[in-house]
């Protein structure tokens, strides 16, 4: 069964998967890009290549979103799937995904004050221009991340089902072993198992997942989800700016405004406002 990494693009959903990747898939808790590999995306090209989907008619691909979902879930374990998509069509004939194959969701949110700096740096894209992607829910190439209240709003409909965790950005960074063992706890929940941790290997983690230790990663070897620069042809940093991307020092109080405007009751439900 699914359990779905979700959330806004630039958002940590990366520090996420290099955790769960580096707690679940090494021996000791120590990190390396490679790990990050057994978390892939959805949707992702690979399998809908195989079933001959059209990759250029967004339409026909997601009518195709189940059929792959099941065909992910004939493993019969627990499987993370990484997703910027927002759940639409729940209910209706072609959903994102269906209660079958979901065991449940950790959604990642960061205050979009922050985001849209971080969105506009990857994008290699004007801050403005990043705002209005954010405010106008345009689709980013193969998914569908609409505005990044709807992102955030949709993944609440597992809340009705108990298959619900919202993790903060904030928080992640802030309180890194505690939050990570909550996220833990909710994963154990779900599959209905019990959890042993392993001190030893969250150790590790702790340190091989700072930010500082993830950029000096990506200067050595490189990271293979940076983006390009269209001018340069060079790779963007994608660890870029850290704790220093921080709104009150470097946002336009136009953009500032028009953010919180367009996203005052989120922003206040989750305690950004």
């Amino acid at each position: 069964m699914i359990i779905w990494l979700a959330s806004y693009p630039k958002s940590g959903n990366t520090l996420l998967r290099s955790m769960l990747t580096g707690y679940f898939f090494s021996k000791d808790g120590n990190y390396d890009f490679t790990l990050i590999k057994n978390i892939k995306q959805f949707p992702h090209g690979g399998l809908f290549k195989e079933l001959g989907v059209d990759l250029s008619n967004q339409n026909e691909t997601i009518k195709k979103y189940i059929e792959i979902q099941k065909i992910i879930n004939r493993q019969n374990n627990i499987k993370f799937l990484k997703t910027h998509s927002y759940l639409f069509n729940f209910k209706k004939n072609y959903p994102f995904t269906d209660l079958r194959n979901t065991l449940g969701v950790i959604y990642i949110v960061r205050d979009p004050r922050n985001v849209v700096t971080s969105f506009s740096k990857y994008k290699n894209i004007s801050i403005k221009e990043s705002a209005n992607f954010m405010i106008n829910g345009k689709g980013d190439g193969f998914t569908w991340t609409n505005t990044w209240s709807e992102n955030y709003r949709s993944w609440k409909e597992l809340i009705n089902y108990n298959k619900y965790l919202l993790i903060k950005y904030e928080d992640l960074i802030e309180n890194r072993e505690n939050v990570f063992i909550k996220i833990l706890e909710f994963i154990h929940k779900l599959n209905n198992t019990k959890l042993k941790l392993d001190l030893n290997k969250i150790k590790n983690l702790m340190k091989t997942t700072s930010f500082e230790y993830l950029q000096k990663l990506e200067r050595e070897k490189g990271f293979s989800e940076s983006s390009i620069d269209k001018k340069t042809g060079k790779k963007i940093p994608f660890f870029n700016m850290g704790k220093k991307n921080n709104w009150k020092e470097i946002l336009n109080p136009e953009i500032k405004n028009q953010l919180e405007t367009s996203f005052i009751k989120e922003m206040q439900e989750i305690g950004y406002l």
